[in-house]
């Protein structure tokens, strides 16, 4: 069994990140209010609202069980010596350095995957299907995880192949070179998922010609905004919740509306939500995003570089041979809770940048009223917590709470 200072500074992070999350998470639940908001009046009847209620908690639930179970589970691993035992037993095989780390990060994301499985499982076919959302068979249940992990196989190895090779040979400028070709894998994915991948998943149908078509032709060609494209997604194939979503940049930009959105929401609400889009597109958000992405990667591609030059932190983990492989696994524990800090950051940076994409929509032709009204249909379909604790809002969302949407469309805030 291991117990040393580094052993106790690894286990001091995995706690430090779980303890912040479960607190975040018991006081959201304790945040439920049973007086319904009065935005909501009319909107949210007695029942729905109270299963709203029931769906934060039964996630959390679901959620707390999964997070404490990860965390034993991870635990148990670092002090019974799993890392010094995994990594011997890959470097018992035989192969080269890189087959040994691929072989070594590979078995512990398989790991990962079994362990979370059960959890996918439950959440998808018990959880989702209780409230009503889950239209998911078995068969693409199935289909859903073997594309996923052939994806990954394919895309996630020859990306983490290039990764070690540049740190196992460049030296002390392997961060920049690692930091240029992920950069270069992110932008080529932003690209090609909406025509190759997503497709994979999904089916995209164009929008047919219909006063829709025409009302979002019309809006975008008035605000000089270029489609490439305007398709209806079969979103009602895994769940009855509504969404849509913006891919590519220039002019290879195109809508996706889930097919149950557009089954929701009238035609001025759905034209709202392409006007927030676009406000979006107008304000330079994607860019933005790209860039503060990928300035976070190089940040930690360089403290990575810094924490593999210590092989005295792998050796308390029970590895032997400190390697590229070894100390990119580990780094990833001591590292969770900057991964945290930075996720908050980011997550600010996205609310405010959701704020005045909703400015921009209520500055449209349908005014703020289109806008509200489709967050508010929006919010009902897919049971959204209407009061969610400040802490959670802080740690986890990338959007405002709706409330404090509403207000500041209407000017309330």
């Amino acid at each position: 069994m291991l117990m040393n200072g580094y052993v106790m500074a690894a286990l001091a992070a995995l706690v430090f990140s779980y303890a912040v999350t479960a607190l975040a998470r018991g006081l959201n639940v304790r945040s439920l209010q049973n007086a319904l908001p009065a935005e909501f009046s009319g909107v949210y009847d007695a029942t729905d609202y109270a299963n709203s209620q029931a769906y934060v908690r039964a996630g959390a639930g679901l959620a707390a069980i999964e997070e404490t179970a990860g965390l034993l589970l991870t635990a148990g691993f670092i002090v019974c010596g799993g890392f010094g035992w995994l990594d011997g037993w890959t470097r018992s095989l035989g192969y080269s350095e890189l087959s040994t780390g691929l072989i070594f990060i590979g078995s512990l994301t398989l790991v990962q995957a079994v362990f979370g499985l059960p959890f996918e499982v439950w959440n998808t076919f018990v959880l989702e299907a209780r409230f009503g959302f889950n239209t998911t068979t078995v068969k693409v249940f199935i289909t859903d995880r073997l594309k996923g992990m052939a994806l990954g196989l394919v895309l996630g190895g020859v990306l983490l192949t290039a990764v070690l090779v540049l740190f196992q040979q460049l030296g002390d400028w392997a961060w920049l070179a690692a930091w240029g070709t992920v950069t270069l894998f992110t932008v080529v994915m932003l690209l090609v998922a909406p025509v190759w991948i997503l497709p994979l998943f999904n089916t995209f149908k164009p929008l047919e010609p219909g006063p829709l078509r025409q009302a979002i032709e019309a809006y975008a060609t008035g605000q000089g905004f270029s489609l490439s494209g305007i398709f209806v997604m079969d979103g009602s194939k895994r769940s009855t919740k509504a969404n849509a979503f913006f891919t590519g940049f220039g002019k290879r930009k195109r809508i996706s509306l889930y097919d149950t959105l557009i089954n929701r929401l009238t035609t001025e609400e759905l034209v709202a939500v392409l006007a927030h889009e676009v406000g979006h597109s107008k304000h330079h958000h994607l860019v933005k995003g790209l860039l503060l992405a990928v300035a976070k990667m190089g940040a930690l591609l360089f403290v990575l570089q810094l924490f593999l030059s210590g092989g005295e932190f792998q050796r308390g983990f029970g590895v032997s041979v400190p390697s590229v492989h070894a100390g990119l696994m580990l780094f990833g524990l001591v590292y969770q809770p900057v991964a945290l800090a930075l996720s908050v950051l980011a997550n600010a940076f996205s609310r405010r940048w959701e704020y005045q994409a909703d400015a921009f929509a209520a500055a449209g032709q349908g005014g703020p009223q289109a806008m509200v009204d489709a967050l508010k249909a929006l919010s009902v379909a897919n049971l959204s917590n209407l009061t969610p604790h400040p802490l959670m809002v802080w740690l986890n969302y990338s959007h405002p709470p709706v409330l404090a949407r509403i207000r500041a469309i209407t000017g309330q805030a």
